[in-house]
C-alpha cells in the first residue's frame, strides 16, 4: 500500500525547499568558494565582481586593478551564475536525501503500526469468536432451562386447576349455606327491629287537649338549654317546614329545661311563632325561665305539668365601658325589657310597673318563680295537664344512636384552665367544663354587640367568653 505523505510532511518539504534557495545579498557571494570545495568543482579565478562586494572591500586593502573588457565581465558573470546553480543543485540534492530518509523512517513506522493493527484485529477476532461460543453455549443452557420450567409450570397449572375446581365446588356449597343463614338472620333482625317500632302512628289532633291529657304528635320541636342564635334558627326553620307540610295541625315547642338566653334569639322565635299559619303550642315539662318563660307565656297556648316551674324576672346584664357607654347599654336593656315585659304584663292584666313591683314583693332578688298550677292563675301558663302523650315517639329510644355533636360556634378564646390551673384546649359551647377553682360552668356564645342575655343565672353557671 502506497503511503501518502501527511500535510505536516508536505509543509516540511516546502520549508526545506525554501531554506535552500539563495538569498540575494552581496554577503553570500563570499561563501561560494567554500560551496565549490564541498561539491568538488574547481574554483574559478576571482572575478572582478567580487571586488564590488562590501565585504571584499573591507577585507583587502584597496589596490588598482587593470580594467577588464566587457566580454570578460560577462564571462565572470556566467561563471558566477554557474556556481550559484551548482550550489542550488547541491542543496536540493541534500534536501531530497533528507526527505527520502524521513519518508523511509515514516514508512517503517507505518509498516510496524500496520503489523500491530493486524495483530490486534486478529486477537480481537479470536476473542470475539471465544465470546460468541460462550454466549451460544449459555443460550443453549437457557433454552434447556426454559423448556424445563415450562414443563414444570404446565404441570403445576394442571394441579392448580384441579385444586381450584375443588375449591369452587366447596365455595358453591358454602355460599348456599351462607345464603340460608343470611336469610334466617335477616328475618330475625327484622323481627327484632319491628319490636323497636310502635304499631300505632302519630296522632294529629286539631285540639290536642283531651281532658287532663295533652296529645303531642311528631310535629314537635325541642327547646332545651340556653337560647342562642343557633337555637332560634333551628326552631324557626322547623316551624316553616311543618307549616309547609300542613298549615292547620298544631306545632309543639317542648321545653324540658331552659334557663332562657339571648333576647334577640328569643324574639326571633316569638316572631316565627306569630307568623306561623299553624298554631304553635309551648309545652313545659320541668323548668322555663327568663326568655324561655316569656316564650311560654306569649305562645298561642301553653301547657305544663303541675310541678313544672316558671320564672320571670327583669333583664340583667353586666355593664361595661365608660359612663356614656353604660347609659347607652342601659337604654338598650330598658327598650328590650319594654318590648318583652309589656306583652307579658298585658296578658296578666297588669301594667309593667305593677309586674316589676310584684316580682320584688315575691322575692327580694326579683326572680319570681311559681309552680305551673300557681302560674296558671297568673296567666303564665294556659293549661295544666297531668299527662303528656308523645305519639310521635315511634322508635325505642335505646335503638337510636346519638349522632356526634356538631357545632358551628367557635370559642373566642382558644384555651381554658383545667383543674390543675394549666391551659387546655377549649371545647365547644354548651358543654359543661370546670374552672381552675373546680367549679362547673358552661360557656355561652358571645352575643352580638346589640344583643342581651335574658337568662336566669343565680350561681354564675352560665358564663360569657
Amino acid at each position: 500500500m502506497k503511503h501518502r505523505p501527511s500535510p505536516i510532511a508536505l509543509w516540511a518539504l516546502v520549508l526545506a525547499s525554501l531554506a535552500v534557495l539563495p538569498i540575494a545579498q552581496p554577503g553570500l557571494r563570499a561563501q561560494e568558494p567554500a560551496a565549490k570545495e564541498v561539491t568538488g568543482t574547481p574554483s574559478a579565478p576571482p572575478s572582478t565582481a567580487a571586488v564590488d562586494r562590501p565585504d571584499a572591500e573591507t577585507a583587502a586593502e584597496p589596490k588598482e586593478e587593470p580594467e577588464q573588457s566587457e566580454e570578460e565581465l560577462k564571462r565572470e558573470e556566467i561563471d558566477r551564475l554557474n556556481l550559484d546553480r551548482e550550489l542550488l543543485g547541491a542543496r536540493a540534492a541534500l534536501a531530497k536525501e533528507k526527505l527520502a530518509a524521513e519518508f523511509r523512517v515514516r514508512r517503517e513506522i507505518l509498516e510496524r503500526e500496520k503489523l500491530e493493527l493486524e495483530e490486534r484485529n486478529q486477537r480481537l477476532q479470536r476473542e470475539a469468536m471465544t465470546r460468541k461460543e460462550k454466549l451460544e453455549r449459555g443460550l443453549e443452557k437457557l433454552r434447556e432451562e426454559t423448556e424445563r420450567l415450562k414443563i414444570e409450570r404446565d404441570a403445576a397449572a394442571a394441579e392448580v386447576d384441579v385444586v381450584l375446581h375443588k375449591l369452587r365446588l366447596k365455595e358453591t356449597e358454602l355460599k348456599g349455606q351462607l345464603s340460608h343463614l343470611s336469610l334466617e338472620l335477616a328475618n330475625k333482625e327484622k323481627e327484632i327491629e319491628s319490636r323497636l317500632y310502635t304499631e300505632s302512628a302519630p296522632v294529629y289532633l286539631d285540639d290536642p287537649l283531651r281532658g287532663k291529657t295533652l296529645v303531642v304528635s311528631d310535629r314537635r320541636i325541642p327547646l332545651n338549654g340556653p337560647i342562642s342564635s343557633r337555637t332560634a334558627t333551628e326552631i324557626s326553620t322547623r316551624i316553616q317546614y311543618f307549616n309547609n307540610q300542613d298549615p292547620k295541625k298544631p306545632i309543639f315547642i317542648v321545653i324540658d329545661d331552659s334557663p332562657g338566653g339571648s333576647v334577640m334569639a328569643g324574639y326571633h322565635i316569638l316572631k316565627a311563632m306569630e307568623g306561623s299559619k299553624a298554631p304553635v303550642y309551648v309545652v313545659v315539662k320541668q323548668f322555663a325561665a327568663s326568655m324561655a318563660a316569656c316564650i311560654t307565656t306569649l305562645a298561642d297556648r301553653s301547657f305544663a305539668y303541675p310541678n313544672a316551674i316558671m320564672l320571670h324576672h327583669q333583664i340583667s346584664s353586666g355593664l361595661r365601658g365608660n359612663l356614656t357607654q353604660q347609659r347607652e347599654s342601659l337604654e338598650d336593656i330598658e327598650e328590650w325589657w319594654r318590648r318583652l315585659a309589656e306583652p307579658v304584663a298585658k296578658k296578666m292584666g297588669i301594667s309593667t310597673e305593677q309586674f316589676i313591683e310584684q316580682m320584688y314583693d315575691k322575692v327580694s332578688t326579683g326572680d319570681w318563680s311559681e309552680f305551673a298550677d300557681q302560674a296558671q292563675r297568673l296567666k303564665w301558663i294556659d293549661v295544666v295537664v297531668d299527662e303528656i302523650r308523645e305519639t310521635g315517639q315511634e322508635k325505642h329510644p335505646d335503638a337510636r344512636k346519638p349522632a356526634p355533636v356538631k357545632t358551628t360556634l367557635t370559642p373566642t378564646r382558644s384555651f381554658e384552665y383545667g383543674t390543675g390551673g394549666e391551659a387546655t384546649a377549649a371545647p365547644a359551647y354548651h358543654v359543661e367544663r370546670v374552672d381552675r377553682e373546680g367549679r362547673p360552668y358552661m360557656l355561652l356564645p358571645r352575643p352580638n354587640p346589640i344583643d342581651k342575655y335574658y337568662l336566669h343565672n343565680p350561681d354564675n353557671y352560665y358564663r360569657f367568653p
